[in-house]
């Protein structure tokens, strides 16, 4: 707790609410966490959804394929881009995205990929990536329930083209308020966000 109220004394102290060294500094300390090139803070997990598929450049009629059992900011941040959530059902064993009903699944307004990393369980990434590439497809990694959950000693966040994460205070690693990141190796797409 001295820690903690250390921290809150430096940040009260210096006004640096917003933005600022504090938030650089976690920037860094989270990217290296996940083991990416780069993370930005943000407002809140659905800010990081909603920005990287802006960043990624979804328009008006475009599709982003996603699973139906996560919380609502995963289809809300694909319909705030005016773009059109399309499910396909989970696997029975991890409640993560099916590969097998992935591909069916994608059509030619298909702009983006979102499997949903859930019970600290992340989805079958070889399976989603290798239908990705197929078909020129982005994948944005939800990992806002998944901190620190490993695929093959990859992080969560760390095999897309880009992981979101949410702080709000109920989540496994939660914040003291709303807040949320986004993780990238991608330096265009952090350029964007």
């Amino acid at each position: 707790m001295p820690q903690l109220m250390e921290a809150f004394r430096q940040v009260t102290e210096s006004s640096a609410f917003a933005g600022g060294p504090f938030v650089a500094e976690f920037e860094t300390e989270f990217a290296a966490y996940c083991r990416t090139r780069y993370a930005l803070g943000v407002g809140s997990g659905t800010d990081a959804l909603w920005l990287s598929l802006v960043a990624l450049g979804l328009r008006p009629g475009d599709e982003v394929i996603t699973v139906p059992n996560s919380f609502m900011a995963t289809a809300e941040a694909i319909s705030l881009c005016g773009a059109r959530p399309v499910f396909v059902d989970v696997d029975e064993t991890t409640y993560t995205m099916n590969p097998a009903q992935l591909e069916a699944a994608i059509t030619l307004r298909t702009q983006a990929i979102i499997p949903v990393h859930l019970f600290g369980q992340m989805a079958d990434m070889d399976k989603i990536l290798a239908i990705a590439r197929r078909h020129g497809t982005p994948v944005v990694e939800d990992a806002c329930q998944a901190h620190g959950a490993e695929y093959k000693a990859r992080k969560a966040g760390s095999l897309g083209v880009g992981g979101c994460f949410s702080f709000y205070p109920g989540k496994n690693l939660g914040a003291f308020g709303e807040a949320g990141a986004v993780t990238t190796d991608e330096p265009e797409l952090w350029s964007r966000i």
